[in-house]
């Protein structure tokens, strides 16, 4: 398998039946248009692909000074722990220390903690939490 990352958007058609495989799309029911929006304006992306097959994504939202932050890093459930998502999270990574971004935060699917400490994430704590309001249209 040798898999090749781009700094790149997939199809519109790729990328959906990508995030299905996570399952976040019960919970956001975005259209295949407003799903190709959301990684259209984002600020860095990363496709990876297994010679023409999408098996895993990474984007990153940022101001380009202070602040990024890392969403939707997805990798086909048949090609996880081959160290896609790594190397995807790494290249987003390496985007914002050239860019010396001093908060990188990350929203995190549930049970992937341990994953993103590897790559030297720590969990916020109780002082300083992360808050959120989903609207559902």
């Amino acid at each position: 398998m040798d898999i090749v990352l781009i700094a790149s958007l997939p199809t519109q058609q790729e990328y959906l039946k990508l995030f299905k495989t996570a399952g976040w799309n019960k919970d956001y029911n975005l259209t295949s248009e407003e799903l190709f929006k959301s990684i259209q304006n984002s600020s860095y992306c990363v496709s990876a692909y297994d010679e023409d097959k999408l098996v895993g994504f990474g984007r990153m939202l940022s101001d380009g000074v202070a602040h990024a932050v890392l969403f939707d890093v997805i990798v086909l459930p048949e090609f996880q722990g081959e160290s896609i998502g790594r190397e995807i999270t790494e290249k987003l990574l390496e985007v914002c220390h050239s860019n010396k971004i001093r908060d990188i935060q990350l929203f995190c699917a549930i049970g992937k903690i341990g994953f993103y400490e590897k790559l030297g994430f720590k969990k916020r704590s109780d002082e300083c939490p992360g808050m959120e309001i989903i609207m559902r249209y």
